[in-house]
């Protein structure tokens, strides 16, 4: 079982009001000490005077120390004792040595203890034989010193009470922003998205706070893309499987020969391959986008590629699918990732497409066209027709859509070739997709064959 530790909120209350107690504790020890002394001194001050005051009415009286006792009463009250001493004889509370000092000075006060209680003492000299001495107990100074006792107690105590609620205060405050990076970071740590952490604080606490949701938004991003590239392949995969499922359902049917077939599932399994090594590629260097190669190709070997891939599904739907290409198509890029963007493009042209309708490949140079008869994307749409899940979230509860990966992936496929992609479209007619790709004039070897110069190459999956 684990032990559950203090938090930082309770330490940094211990912390903050053993600090506080220590301090006043000291300065109430200091004030204490401080404080009697003053006391103590004012009272033998006191003491002194009133011995002056005593003293001078004896020198002047005709027989000094004469009316001592009948003082008594009055020194009583007071817990006061007058004595008057023979300076050459000893007396318990003015002991030799300050008898001598008494003739040299005339005055004298101090301490003294006498049968073991402690007094106040001021001796003054009334001539060379006998000396005026008045005690005052030491206890009644600390019976004076009790009340600046007390409120030193009371202030002590108030300030105590203060500091700590202070220091609770305080302590909640400095351990609330890393209690919210904890509870958010708890959250990201359970797949959940927080909030982002206010920032406040001392500047430590807000650059944690501040760190934390640059981390927390970098790590949301990061799991977006994993989850968008996860998606975008899903959605690769599907294409060339599904052409070479409608290829063996065509063989099985008899629409096509066994030599073409292979040759096509032989195409398709290849980039396949490519895709999955494309995913081995990414998990080695933790990267969640696709590889791209340029090199010279030409468009119009991807215009029939895609019409071969897709005429078996054209076919079903009963749409025309053609491809034109009016000769060379020289362009500069991938031409495996090329085929997948006119793959997207010519599945979503015919998802959508109303039977009799037809799907049009043009081929030219550096430029990539598909076209459909309809139905259309509203004049607002087309700005976003390439964010991911728009067109889906759009027009999904009304249209047969895909995913709403494909043709966000054209869009990023394409930019990494250094390409350009549009879309234009005049709603409840035509949808038309032009893909701009490098090229840098006609091809260093032989052109590929086209199939009349004179004459537009066309492939047709249905022709009504």
């Amino acid at each position: 079982m684990r032990l559950r530790r203090p938090s930082l909120r309770a330490l940094l209350f211990v912390a903050t009001a053993a600090v506080v107690f220590l301090s006043v504790g000291l300065t109430l020890a200091i004030g204490l000490t401080v404080t009697r002394r003053e006391v103590e001194r004012a009272t033998l001050r006191d003491v002194s005077h009133q011995a002056d005051l005593l003293a001078e009415r004896e020198r002047v009286a005709l027989l000094p120390c004469a009316r001592i006792n009948e003082l008594k009463p009055f020194f009583g009250r007071q817990h006061e004792e007058a004595r008057c001493a023979a300076l050459r004889k000893l007396a318990l509370y003015l002991p030799g040595d300050r008898r001598a000092l008494l003739r040299t000075k005339g005055a004298l006060n101090g301490t003294v203890t006498v049968n073991g209680t402690s007094y106040f003492y001021a001796a003054r000299s009334l001539g060379n034989r006998s000396a005026f001495v008045l005690l005052r107990p030491k206890r009644l100074g600390s019976t004076a010193f009790r009340p600046f006792l007390i409120g030193l107690l009371i202030a002590g105590a108030a300030g105590a009470a203060l500091a700590a609620l202070i220091s609770f205060l305080l302590a909640r405050r400095l351990a609330r922003p890393v209690r919210r990076v904890v509870e958010a970071a708890r959250s990201l740590g359970e797949a959940k998205t927080p909030k982002p952490v206010p920032v406040e604080g001392a500047s430590e606490l807000a650059d944690l706070a501040r760190g934390f949701n640059e981390m927390a938004a970098q790590l949301e991003r990061a799991r977006t893309a994993e989850r968008s590239f996860l998606l975008s392949v899903s959605h690769e995969l599907k294409t060339p499987l599904t052409a070479i499922r409608g290829y063996a359902e065509a063989v099985s049917d008899g629409a096509f020969s066994g030599e073409e077939v292979a040759k096509t599932i032989e195409s398709e399994a290849a980039r396949l391959e490519r895709l999955v090594g494309d995913l081995l590629d990414l998990a080695r260097m933790n990267k969640s986008e696709f590889s791209v190669h340029k090199e010279p190709f030409d468009l119009g070997t991807i215009a029939h590629d895609a019409v071969r891939r897709y005429e078996a599904q054209a076919r079903s739907f009963n749409v025309t699918l053609e491809a034109f290409v009016p000769g060379a198509a020289p362009a500069t890029g991938d031409a495996d990732r090329t085929l997948q963007i006119a793959s997207n493009l010519v599945e979503n042209a015919l998802r959508l497409t109303l039977a009799g309708g037809v799907v049009r490949i043009l081929a030219e140079p550096g430029q990539l066209t598909v076209e459909d008869s309809g139905p259309g994307l509203a004049a607002e749409d087309i700005p976003r027709a390439f964010e991911r899940f728009y067109l889906h979230s759009r027009y999904g509860g009304e249209r047969p859509v895909g995913t709403g990966l494909g043709l966000a992936i054209v869009k990023e496929l394409v930019e990494g070739m250094g390409g350009s992609v549009e879309v234009e479209s005049e709603p409840g007619h035509s949808t038309r997709f032009t893909v701009h790709l490098p090229f840098y004039g006609a091809f260093t070897s032989a052109e590929p064959p086209v199939d009349d110069p004179g004459k537009p190459s066309e492939s047709h999956a249905t022709r009504r």
